[in-house]
């Protein structure tokens, strides 16, 4: 049967194109380690022969400095092998996570049918980093399988054309060794990713979700949830190494049988007179150092259905397709009105979400779009920042349809406050640059003035510096929310989008920010309002109702 590598492994092959400098210098470290060690090991044979029928030490000073020299070049080479291979490895494995966060980001807020959060953090982690057994071992393996088996072949045939037929068997059948249950093995390390997969999953979970467990009692469920999962794993990776223990054993018999075989012919003709005794030495350490390097290829191979494995999942998120195409080359466009014109919209596998919805908000007005759950509010944020595409009509700014408008020039256009709001682990300040990392602190100031959060942050112990916390932990939902305000205020677009932002103020709060709406509509701002509350509805000067289902 014909073996290639697999396709997933060959399409993980194409970043190495933009390495080709790294690559080459691995390459050849690679091929002076392997050569250098297999010097050392002749030479030292050859002086072991040489010592054994007589002869003297000043005929053997030579050989001891070239092994001296060998020994030298080896270690080195294995050094800069070692050092080459990691650097063009941990290059590569940066754009592969790079690709993945790509692929994540062109995809939102989509996710990977059967992937969640905890299962893709995994892909992004774990499995990106398995390629290090690809990009520095097997590249580098290679050349050692290719050139050292076939100067040691050239070497045994010049001690005997007969050693060398008998020991060229062997070379193909280790190579051939762990490539014969290779499909097994990716069958079983797919299985084990999954398995892995399942179980961070359901340990983010977990974590995020402590409060609600601990509310419903249900912590011990979930900690045997959890122990199932870790049961299904442990049994999963105890069927990896009883096949990678009988790959291990295959391997060290198929050397040892090498070995054996080349002794014990190397030893009859010895006897027979046709092989000179000095010799029998170098032909015995020849026969299992020239197959040396096909077996660490061996060893990296026993892995590679791990990295198969490893390879299908990120390549699946390296390929997400984008669900909004950034063609768009229009110039900015002059004004900021915003018109939803006959839109539609559904979901795939749903039912219609929006059906021909049409509203026009001008610069300085505020509109509110309110409605049941799932009447589509959160849909029209989505499809305006182009998260989504409508299904028909069109949206446009200032006349210009959005998909004309490229990505970057849109986002320059609308700034939004998602219901989902996230606070990242940094300071208060930086999460309100988020939009502007090169704000200045007065400017920082003046946005959280805006948003009615000067007040409090200014009480936190460390103030702007103080951290927010994972998710914004340290913080209340209100307070959360008004930083999350302050930082779309920050980029002073001429269209703000607050989506749910005021439902978890107090009604003190929510009156002084109704101000603060005020004050943008007078700056010649359009604020776009998604709210269930009738108090939020009050700073609205149309409201949208959209009927739902």
């Amino acid at each position: 049967m014909r073996w290639s590598l697999p396709q997933e492994l060959r399409d993980l092959m194409a970043p190495v194109q933009g390495q080709r400098r790294r690559l080459a210098w691995a390459l050849l470290a690679c091929l002076v380690a392997a050569g250098a060690s297999l010097a050392a090991l002749a030479i030292a044979a050859w002086l072991v022969g040489q010592a054994l029928v007589g002869t003297g030490w000043a005929a053997l000073q030579a050989g001891a400095w070239a092994l001296a020299l060998a020994v030298l070049t080896a270690a080195l080479g294995r050094w800069w092998q070692s050092l080459a291979s990691h650097a063009l490895a941990f290059a590569l494995i940066e754009t592969l996570q790079m690709g993945i966060y790509d692929g994540l980001e062109r995809a939102s807020p989509a996710r990977l049918p059967g992937q969640r959060s905890g299962d893709q953090a995994a892909t992004a982690t774990a499995d990106a980093e398995l390629m290090e057994s690809l990009y520095a071992h097997m590249l580098g393996d290679l050349v050692g399988a290719l050139a050292v088996p076939l100067a040691g072949l050239v070497l045994l045939a010049w001690l005997h054309p007969a050693l060398a037929l008998l020991w060229l068997p062997f070379a193909p059948a280790l190579v051939a060794a762990p490539l014969w249950l290779a499909r097994r093995a990716a069958r079983q390390a797919a299985r084990q990713a999954r398995a892995m997969g399942r179980l961070n999953a359901d340990v983010v979970e977990g974590l995020q979700a402590q409060a609600e467990l601990a509310a419903f009692g249900q912590q011990g469920r979930w900690l045997e949830r959890m122990a199932r999962a870790t049961r299904a794993l442990a049994a999963r990776q105890r069927q990896m190494a009883s096949r990678a223990g009988a790959e291990q054993a295959l391997i060290d018999a198929l050397l040892a049988l090498a070995a054996m075989a080349v002794a014990s012919l190397a030893a009859c003709l010895v006897a027979q007179g046709r092989l000179a005794p000095a010799l029998l030495p170098l032909a015995v350490v020849l026969a299992a150092a020239a197959l040396a390097p096909l077996a660490e290829l061996a060893q990296t191979a026993r892995r590679l259905g791990d990295v198969r494995a490893s390879a299908q999942r990120v390549l699946a998120l390296l390929r997400q397709p984008a669900l909004v195409a950034d063609q768009g080359r229009g110039a900015s466009p002059q004004t900021s009105e915003l018109c939803f014109d006959q839109v539609e919209f559904q979901y795939p596998g749903g039912p219609p979400v929006l059906r021909g919805l049409s509203f026009v908000l001008q610069p300085g007005e505020c509109l509110a779009l309110a409605g049941p759950s799932g009447a589509g509010k959160s849909s029209c944020v989505h499809l305006l920042l182009r998260l989504l595409e409508p299904d028909a009509g069109a949206i446009r700014i200032g006349g210009s349809d959005l998909r004309d408008l490229p990505l970057a020039g849109l986002r320059s256009l609308v700034a939004a406050v998602p219901q989902d709001l996230h606070l990242f682990a940094i300071s208060v300040a930086d999460n309100i640059r988020l939009g502007r990392p090169s704000a200045s602190m007065d400017e920082v100031r003046d946005a959280a003035t805006l948003a009615q959060a000067h007040g409090f942050i200014t009480a936190l112990p460390q103030g702007y510096d103080s951290p927010c916390g994972e998710r914004g932990s340290q913080l209340s939902r209100g307070q959360r929310q008004r930083i999350a305000i302050a930082r779309a205020l920050l980029l002073h677009t001429p269209i703000l989008v607050l989506d749910e932002a005021t439902s978890s103020l107090d009604a003190d709060t929510e009156l002084a920010l109704g101000q603060t709406i005020a004050g943008l509509k007078r700056s010649g701002r359009a604020v776009l309002l998604v709210a269930h509350r009738a108090s939020t509805l009050r700073h609205a000067d149309r409201v949208v109702w959209l009927p739902g289902a």
